[in-house]
């Protein structure tokens, strides 16, 4: 895992979803995370399935964020979980060893060597940057990328504030990808955006 991980915003327009994803996949975005805090369980099951369409056109894997009924539905390529979500290990199992399973971590080194032990298949830091998203969230310090690089095995991601200014910051941490909501489906060219952002990989 590398590159663009996109994170979807609170979007309640189906279409305009998918048109906004479809945007940052033309960009070139490596892995899609579907969230949306404001949708009820109908409208999960709905945008989730027609986001599953659009990413297996585009060969991007499909992340479902806290809901693993809906990730075993509708046969995700995998699935997100904060601390508060349900136990790593019993996804794990439930999903199967071929689906993503990717854990947040806050800034705790520890809660990431537990999900690699229990199977995660990648742990994220965060917030690395003040994030409007999560205004409360803790702070990651970035050398905390470094310290995890010397004792984690799967990739890390950076989540949290990402901007095109700081994600080169996060990235030279060590971080394998970089999570992004606001700066790149508030962009007022999504696809140009998406394209920065994956660029910076390259570069670096």
């Amino acid at each position: 895992m590398s590159g663009l991980y996109a994170v979807t915003p609170d979007e309640l327009d189906t279409a305009l979803l998918c048109q906004k994803v479809e945007a940052v996949l033309q960009g070139g975005a490596s892995i899609v995370q579907y969230r949306n805090k404001a949708a009820n369980a109908s409208l999960r099951l709905i945008q989730a399935s027609a986001l599953l369409a659009l990413c297996r056109s585009f060969a991007v894997p499909l992340i479902i964020n806290d809901h693993l009924d809906l990730c075993a539905q509708i046969d995700a390529d995998g699935l997100h979980l904060g601390a508060t979500d349900c136990d790593l290990g019993a996804a794990r199992r439930l999903l199967g060893a071929d689906k993503i399973i990717g854990a947040s971590c806050y800034n705790q080194l520890d809660l990431a060597l537990k999900a690699e032990a229990a199977g995660a298949s990648y742990v994220a830091f965060g917030a690395c940057f003040g994030s409007e998203t999560k205004p409360e969230a803790v702070n990651a310090p970035l050398n905390l990328f470094q310290q995890a690089k010397q004792k984690i095995n799967i990739p890390l991601v950076a989540i949290g504030g990402i901007t095109l200014q700081n994600a080169p910051l996060a990235i030279a941490a060590g971080a394998d990808a970089i999570a992004v909501i606001t700066n790149l489906f508030d962009a007022m060219d999504i696809t140009a955006a998406s394209q920065q952002f994956t660029q910076l990989f390259e570069s670096a």
